[in-house]
């Protein structure tokens, strides 16, 4: 199938499921998010995500995703789902590509909002949270893992939790080690090259310091019980 067609299925989907929403939201107050930590973008309004690994570097990338999460979580969780799955209500905003596609599409709605036969299904943020918060809330919605994404590594990471909950790890970097090898291997519904994973969060504050075992198995706890 070209690119093209998969383009024109996933803004077909969106649009169906945009259509079906039934609850409105836009009374609701949307929360400020602190972006202080990013960079300046300028005043007028980007087309693509600014805040990629590959634009900004790690620190700012994981910095994006952090305060993305905390943003949508406040603002979007509640019609788009947490973790932004969907569960049906509005769309799945995990499958809008990485890419200038994807972002247009994800900035019109943002900025703008979405009414239907006179009732606001979304508010528009655009000129309340500001451009920053849009572009931090993409880069963590771009980033989540596809459906079943852990599902073949879920055994191993149950195992992994419960060795590092009860402080019984032998060798932090090999285990570690393991961690980043299994994040490697989980993908984005968005196409996006790295996935916040929970595997991925694990192992990237695990270090020979036992509380962050403890931190690392919560990590997991939290992460695994939303996929069961």
């Amino acid at each position: 199938m070209s690119r093209n067609r998969i383009r024109a299925g996933v803004a077909a989907l969106l649009l169906i499921a945009t259509a079906t929403v039934v609850v409105a939201h836009g009374d609701v107050a949307p929360q400020p998010v602190n972006t202080d930590a990013l960079p300046d973008v300028g005043e007028e309004w980007l087309t693509e995500n600014p805040y990629r690994e590959d634009k900004v570097g790690r620190d700012v990338w994981l910095k994006a995703v952090e305060i993305g999460a905390s943003g949508f979580n406040q603002n979007c969780a509640r019609c788009h789902g947490l973790g932004a799955v969907s569960g049906g209500l509005a769309p799945d905003l995990r499958l809008l590509e990485a890419a200038e596609y994807g972002d247009e599409w994800f900035v019109e709605r943002f900025r703008h909002g979405y009414t239907q036969d006179g009732t606001t299904k979304m508010p528009a943020f655009g000129d309340i949270l500001g451009q920053k918060a849009a572009w931090a809330i993409r880069t963590y919605i771009e980033t989540r893992p596809e459906d079943g994404a852990l599902d073949a590594h879920a055994g191993r990471l149950h195992e992994v939790r419960n060795e590092l909950a009860g402080a019984k790890v032998a060798d932090p970097k090999a285990l570690k080690a393991e961690l980043e090898k299994i994040a490697a291997e989980v993908k984005t519904a968005s196409g996006a090259p790295v996935a916040d994973s929970v595997a991925y969060e694990a192992a990237r504050i695990l270090t020979d310091a036992p509380e962050s075992w403890k931190k690392a198995s919560e990590i997991l706890t939290v992460g695994l019980s939303a996929t069961e």
